[in-house]
């Protein structure tokens, strides 16, 4: 379920440096990299497939504008199970709803906290009405409707 958590990684300046660059721009080109590091584009390649091993770095991807694809309603909701032993099933089954993004397991009042979008009040209504509520184990929903995403951003490379 839960990736390893090493605090133990071995990450130096140089690391520190080249993730954010490539942070700030995943398309940077790696000789770029190497000139704002002041090291070989080849000693840049096999640090950040260390960093890639090491699974400090998860990936890259293109991130999509929902709104520009239609999807004007963004939404957050808590889920509470009818028992902790469905959460597996609960999981497995929403994952075959493509409107939700993230699902987190959590601590607190919901079990469960997702993020998920949809064309509009109605289609939202239809997922979570015919889609979510009808999954076996879920008790209830909580929905909060997001009205503007003010800021988003990857955690920093501090010290």
């Amino acid at each position: 379920m839960a990736e390893n958590f090493d605090t133990n990684l071995q990450i130096d300046e140089l690391d520190k440096k080249i993730l954010s660059l490539i942070m700030e721009n995943a398309r940077i080109p790696f000789l770029e990299v190497a000139r704002e590091c002041k090291v070989s584009g080849a000693a840049i390649h096999q640090r950040v497939q260390r960093l890639q091993n090491m699974g400090v770095i998860k990936g890259s991807e293109f991130i999509i504008n929902p709104n520009k694809i239609g999807y004007m309603t963004c939404a957050y909701i808590g889920i509470f199970l009818k028992d902790a032993r469905f959460f597996d099933d609960v999981v497995a089954k929403m994952k075959e709803i493509p409107q939700i993004v993230e699902c987190h397991y959590t601590t607190g009042t919901y079990a469960i906290f997702i993020k998920i979008y949809a064309k509009s009040n109605e289609h939202m209504k239809y997922i979570l009405h015919d889609k979510l509520q009808a999954i076996d184990g879920i008790a209830s929903t909580e929905t909060i409707i997001s009205l503007e995403e003010s800021f988003k951003r990857q955690i920093t490379i501090c010290d």
